[in-house]
């Protein structure tokens, strides 16, 4: 996992690197310098409008490629209860987030988060290369493993692993993903939540959700795909809208996925940060309990950037 020193030094390079008018557009002004209406109208016409026209690597008819996944990680930490892991060989990635209402027991809020991740990643270490990985025996698993390794608390997670051109997932909780195809978001998972930041957990003492409550399904992809999963500390934070339109521009920048996990992370931090701009979190708060929340969620912030791409590219 990564330590709080380089994340820091992470996020000061990401925010060089982002445009001011990204800034605005997203209503940061505070933290951008001041951009002239040229420079926001250029922004929105190069990155919120995917191109009409994108020459196919894949044509109709040609039998589907052999893929693989390309991916990098970000992590801001608050309370440091997140954890991910990753295997390139496997193509299997997973991010959970420790229940933080186990902080007020006095409990290790991030052990379960990091028991689930830890097992996971050892039986994929341990799975035969080339056998292809089922997410939700994965999280059945290394819940089970994790129970009886008697670490207290809770977390949500998300699994996912690349069969052929089949992206297969399993998660509990709102521990999410979004799948883009050419610029533009084709498949976003659906948070499980009993209320209002009450979301479906796994846990210690099995009072929370058993892992057969799980949503378990999969869709074909293919070369030039981008998977993004996160944390809450992510999905509270953007809009879709907005998560579509960083990973456009990145995209459109030729950024790597651990470019784009950074500066997606560093949007999401940016904007956990803000008391004035809407986000996902207060949006639902007003909706749900009839308040008049408005801000950003501070939060752990893990964001993994997959790259669906051929094997032989």
């Amino acid at each position: 996992m990564e330590t709080l020193e380089p994340i820091q030094k992470t996020l000061g390079e990401i925010d060089k690197r982002i445009p001011d008018a990204l800034r605005a557009a997203f209503g940061l002004e505070k933290r951008a310098s001041r951009s002239s209406e040229d420079a926001i109208a250029s922004f929105f016409a190069l990155y919120l409008e995917p191109p009409h026209h994108r020459e196919r690597r894949e044509l109709d008819g040609e039998e589907p490629r052999a893929l693989r996944m390309n991916w990098a990680s970000c992590y801001a930490p608050r309370h440091n209860e997140d954890a991910h892991f990753g295997h390139d060989e496997a193509g299997v990635v997973g991010v959970a987030d420790g229940v933080g209402g186990y902080r007020k027991k006095g409990v290790d809020a991030g052990a379960f988060s990091r028991g689930l991740m830890t097992s996971a990643f050892l039986q994929v270490l341990a799975t035969e290369p080339g056998t292809p990985v089922c997410p939700y025996t994965l999280l059945e698993r290394a819940y089970e493993e994790t129970v009886a390794s008697a670490a207290d608390g809770g977390s949500t997670a998300v699994i996912l692993s690349l069969a052929g051109t089949a992206l297969k997932w399993a998660f509990i909780g709102d521990s999410a993903f979004a799948v883009f195809r050419d610029g533009r978001l084709v498949h976003r998972s659906q948070r499980q939540q009993r209320r209002f930041n009450c979301p479906f957990q796994l846990n210690a003492t099995g009072k929370g959700e058993r892992v057969n409550k799980a949503d378990v399904g999969q869709m074909a992809v293919r070369h030039g795909d981008v998977v993004v999963l996160g944390t809450d500390g992510l999905f509270d934070n953007m809009f879709d809208a907005e998560l579509e339109v960083v990973v456009r521009m990145g995209m459109a920048l030729g950024f790597s996925p651990k470019n784009m996990a950074d500066v997606v992370a560093g949007i999401a931090y940016e904007m956990s940060t803000s008391k004035t701009r809407d986000s996902p979190y207060s949006a639902d708060s007003r909706r749900l309990q009839g308040d008049h929340r408005r801000g950003g969620k501070p939060d752990d912030i893990t964001v993994v950037v997959a790259f669906i791409v051929s094997l032989y590219s």
